[in-house]
């Protein structure tokens, strides 16, 4: 498994960010590596739904919990990636920490590149938080 842990310092209350964060639809605006997102099924605070991935188009499945203003945790359950992302706030005063922790692997033959994907995952990742900390301080 790789674990990737990135965090980013938001000049914004955490609700300023959660709204942000927690349209789960919207993330192919800040997550480059999320290129196409379809619910399938919500029960509650638990969504399921297909992502489409750069890489090679791939899709995967998703169950998704969402904790309002908290976290959100993806876990992969179908498709070449395996593992889970869980995006947390961790209020800080006046500010928010946003923290993406990642701890996936890939499935099958392409197992062996796992080591590989994890830069582009990580440099991804940052992109995205940089993205998101611009979208609140505007």
């Amino acid at each position: 498994m790789a674990t990737i842990e990135v965090k980013v310092q938001i000049n914004a209350p955490i609700e300023r960010v959660w709204d942000v964060v927690s349209d789960i639809d919207n993330e192919p605006k800040f997550w480059k590596g999320t290129k196409e997102v379809k619910n399938i099924s919500k029960n509650e605070n638990v969504i399921n739904r297909e992502i489409t991935i750069a890489f090679r188009d791939q899709k995967c499945l998703q169950e998704v919990t969402i904790e309002p203003k908290k976290r959100i945790h993806a876990k992969f359950t179908k498709g070449i990636l395996n593992g889970e992302k869980i995006v947390s706030l961790i209020p800080e005063g006046d500010n928010t920490t946003l923290q993406t922790v990642w701890d996936i692997k890939m499935t099958g033959m392409m197992g062996m590149f796992t080591g590989m994907i994890k830069k582009h995952i990580k440099s991804g990742t940052e992109q995205a938080m940089q993205s998101i900390k611009k979208e609140i301080e505007r």
